[in-house]
Order: C-alpha cells, then structure tokens, then sequence
C-alpha cells in the first residue's frame, strides 16, 4: 500500500518546500555540522550542487533554447531587471550604512542583488499565478547560465576587497563548480536526456534536496563562525526590512514595467517573478566563495516571494494576449518542479 504525503493546509500561503527551507535552516541553527561533519557536509554540498548544474545542462535542449531566443524582448527585460535594476538598487543601499546596515551587511545586501534569477522557483510561482510558464523557464535558464559568468564580474567590478578577497582563484572555483557540470551535461544529454525526462519527479526531488544540503551547509558554517551573534536583532531586523523594499521595488518595477513595454499578462507574470527571484542553487556556492561564513543571508529573501505568488494566483482569469500564445510555443522540456493550480 502506498502512503499520500501530507500536504500543508490549502490556506496558508507557503507551500511546503518554503516550510522546508524554513525547518532547514532551524535545524542548522539547532544543530549545525561542525569539525569533521562540517567537511563532510561542505564536501556532499559542493557535489550535490555540481549535479544540480549537471542535470540542468542534460535536461536542457540546445534546440529548444536556441529556438527561445526568439521571445528576445521578454528575455532582455529579465535580464535587465536581473543584471541591471538590481545592481543599481544594490549600490544605492550605500546610504544605508551605518545607520540602517553595517558595511558587512551592506556587501552581503550588494552581492544579492548580484545573483542570477533561478528556474525552479520561477517556474513554480509563475505557475501558480497562472503565468506564461514557458516563458518563465527560458528567461530562468537563460539568466542561470549568464549569471555564471556575470555575477562572478559583477562581484570583483562592485565589491572589490569587501568581498572577502574576490580573485581569479575564486571566479576559477564557481566556473568548475557550476559551469563546467552544466557543459558535461549538455555533452552527454543524449544519452541521458530520456532517462530524465523519464524520472523527472524523481531527479525533482534531487534538485529540491541539493539547494536544501546547500543552505544546511551555509548557515552551519555562519552559526559555527558566530555570523549570528556579530548581528544584532535590530540589525538583522533592519537587514529584513531592507530586503522586503528591495523585493516589492523589484516586483513592483518589473510588473508596471513590463506593461509599459507592450507585455501581456501572462508574460508580464513570467517577467514578474523571473526578473525578481535570485537563485540559491547559484548564489550560495558563489557566495561561499566570496563571503564565506556570511553566504547564510543569502537566503532571506526567497521565503516571501511564496506569499506573492499565492495572491496573484486568485487575480480574476484573463484571456490571454496573442503574444502570450507566442511565447508560449518556445517552450522548453517539462521542469522539474510539478505544482497543482
């Protein structure tokens, strides 16, 4: 007999992998690795978010994103919003200090805004609010993929030394952790693209299960460091604070902005939610070359989006745009995250 997960309450406005991320990093508060735990758990996370990348790169077909490089305008306004608007809001946050965040928080804020968009989350909340889905996964594969190289250059042109030492050591590091795993999946998808598709809810839960290791690792290294006790309740109340404004300008910018440039709705729902995510999958490990310790703050502003998602998910059905009907036909292999509408 087979036993049906328990599912949260329809009502509350997180779904369950956001409680699991929640419960993740409670437990690494609680229990964080340390000594020869921690080397294991820093060695599994490395290694799980190398697969991470190498299953993206076999699920991804290399004809069906070239042919989504033809919903450019869609594409160059998330990447705008990603590589763009966020930096430059990042730089703002300067006036922040010292009075709102210190200059260590200040970097970690800067650095955030560096971060590519990701693809599962996209995907999931732009599913929910009955997005253009399709859309949502090329503008989250085509963001993953600059931002490998991007926010590394970004990082060393914005943070110079506060980045914790920032160098070619460090760029050389995301590159084999990240773009290199991605490559070797590309190389080998065809001989190993039907055996994923096949198990996709499966290697669904691999990916879930790296980004959890991943913030697991994080926030266990900033507990064991102390990050936590350096930063005082008003200060991470501030940071907290910091973020949420970060986060409704992003959304707010991307969804006007977006109607402004002629999108539909649905497109401007993918536009929404791909040009205002950042990826942990990415930005950790990036992170925890850069920051170290610190790379633990990164996860923040991930757990609100969920509560966005839901209420754009009871705006009244609309007819979709022609447009909408186009960017719908560059779609992509089916994701790995299923969500129920």
């Amino acid at each position: 007999m087979t036993r049906r997960i328990p599912r949260p309450p329809s009502w509350l406005p997180v779904d369950a992998y956001i409680l699991a991320l929640a419960a993740t990093v409670a437990l690494a508060a609680l229990l964080p690795a340390r000594g020869a735990a921690a080397d294991v758990a820093g060695a599994a996370s490395t290694g799980a978010v190398s697969l991470l990348f190498f299953l993206y790169g076999a699920r991804l077909s290399t004809a069906e994103a070239l042919d989504g490089l033809k919903h450019w305008r869609l594409h160059l306004t998330v990447l705008a919003c990603t590589f763009v608007l966020f930096p430059l809001l990042g730089l703002a946050s300067a006036g922040l200090v010292p009075y709102v965040l210190t200059p260590e928080l200040q970097a970690g804020f800067l650095f955030l805004c560096l971060v590519p968009s990701t693809i599962q989350s996209s995907i999931a909340f732009t599913s929910i609010a009955r997005g253009n889905v399709p859309a949502a996964i090329c503008a989250g594969s085509f963001s993953s993929l600059a931002g490998i190289l991007v926010t590394p250059l970004l990082a060393a042109l914005l943070l110079g030394s506060t980045g914790g030492g920032f160098s070619a050591d460090s760029l050389l590091k995301i590159v084999l952790q990240l773009l290199v795993p991605f490559l070797a999946g590309q190389l080998l998808r065809r001989w190993v693209g039907g055996f994923l598709t096949r198990h996709r809810k499966v290697l669904g839960l691999v990916d879930r299960g790296s980004i959890l290791l991943v913030v697991y690792t994080a926030f266990s290294e900033g507990m064991v460091a102390g990050v936590w006790h350096q930063v005082t309740p008003a200060r991470l109340g501030a940071l907290l604070a910091a973020e949420a404004v970060l986060l409704a300008l992003m959304l707010t910018l991307s969804w006007y902005g977006a109607r402004r440039l002629g999108f539909g709705r649905a497109d401007r729902i993918a536009i929404q939610f791909a040009g205002s995510k950042k990826s942990l999958a990415a930005g950790l490990p990036m992170a925890s070359v850069i920051f170290g310790a610190h790379a633990s703050l990164a996860v923040l502003p991930l757990m609100v989006c969920a509560v966005i998602a839901k209420r754009r998910s009871r705006d009244p059905e609309q007819p979709r745009d022609p447009a909408d009907s186009d960017s719908a036909s560059g779609a992509l292999s089916d994701p790995p995250v299923t969500v129920s509408r």
